[in-house]
This record gives structure tokens, C-alpha cells and sequence, in this order.
């Protein structure tokens, strides 16, 4: 019997509510630079009660999931809808793929897939938006397959490994979701 608790239920993959006992799993994905060089957390360090706090805050407010190997019941990541605004039926996405081997293998289109329409038939979002790094193609490919389009640019507005990268913005609205 798995932990997880299947809320949002894809092909390969589920999202579950997150959990306390996920601690030290999210303490080494985000120290780890290579998960978190494209999140802008690469530079910043992070202790077991860091993390805490964060995961702590995570699991008690807000739309917050893990995102779990449907198969295995295993954590590879989380994924949030962050700002939303029922008023103005807004909100943003935030995800990351921390198991490094488990990228790449459309797991994070069909989290956003999920996500988004969660966002839409449940919430009552019209626009959702994200950020992502000019330096990672990767996830603006992906991001655009799941129907989103870039909208602005903010332009050398982050430094890292000794360069300036643009942040892209990107939407989907609800009435171009497939």
C-alpha cells in the first residue's frame, strides 16, 4: 500500500497531496544543482529545517502536489498552481522533475497536462501562466506541446554560470486547452 493518495490521475503518473515524510528526498533535490539550475534556487543552500519550513508551508496551503510514478507509487517531483486568483480566475504553474533519470520521458507534459486541467474544470481558472529561463528549450518545447504560448520577456534578468538568461512568459487559456 502506497502513501500517496491519488488526487489527479494521469497515464503514467499521479499527483498526490505532499507529505512532511518527504523531507529529506526534497532536502537533496534541492541541493542538488542540476535540479534546480533552470528554478533559480541553484545558488541558495538547503538545511533539513529549511526545507521544513517550505515543505511544511507547501503541505498545508495552497494547490501543492507530488508527482508519483503511477506504477512504482515512487516520487519523482512536485508541482503547484501558485497565485491563483478566483476573482480574476488566474494563477501560475510551478514544477520540477527531481529524479534526474526520470527526465525526459514526458512526465512533466503530462503533469502540466494535469495540472492545467485541474486548474480549468475545477478551480475555474481561465488563464494559467508560467516562467521559465530562455536556457531551458527543453521545458519551453514541452510547454508549448502541452498549448501554451509565449506572451512577453523579461529580458537578462537572471545571472548564473557566469551568464545573463532571459525569463520567458508563457499562457494557456482555458478556451485553448485541449
Amino acid at each position: 500500500m502506497s502513501k500517496y493518495i491519488p488526487k489527479i490521475i494521469g497515464e503514467k503518473i499521479y499527483l498526490s497531496p505532499m507529505f512532511l515524510d518527504d523531507l529529506e528526498q526534497y532536502t537533496r533535490w534541492m541541493n542538488d544543482i542540476e535540479v534546480v539550475r533552470y528554478l533559480n534556487h541553484a545558488a541558495n543552500v538547503y538545511s533539513l529545517e529549511k526545507e521544513k519550513e517550505v515543505l511544511e508551508r507547501m503541505v498545508r496551503e495552497g494547490y501543492n502536489f507530488a508527482i508519483v510514478l503511477k506504477e512504482e507509487h515512487r516520487l519523482i517531483g512536485n508541482c503547484s498552481l501558485l497565485s491563483v486568483n478566483h476573482l480574476h480566475q488566474t494563477a501560475e504553474v510551478g514544477i520540477f522533475i527531481g529524479d534526474l533519470k526520470e527526465r525526459n520521458k514526458g512526465y512533466g507534459q503530462e503533469t502540466v497536462r494535469l495540472l492545467v486541467k485541474y486548474g480549468f474544470e475545477y478551480l475555474n481558472l481561465n488563464n494559467i501562466m508560467l516562467r521559465v529561463f530562455s536556457s531551458n528549450q527543453s521545458a519551453i518545447n514541452s510547454y508549448i506541446k502541452c498549448g501554451f504560448r509565449q506572451f512577453g520577456k523579461r529580458t537578462r534578468s537572471c545571472y548564473t554560470e557566469n551568464k545573463w538568461h532571459d525569463e520567458i512568459y508563457m499562457e494557456i487559456l482555458k478556451d485553448g486547452f485541449k
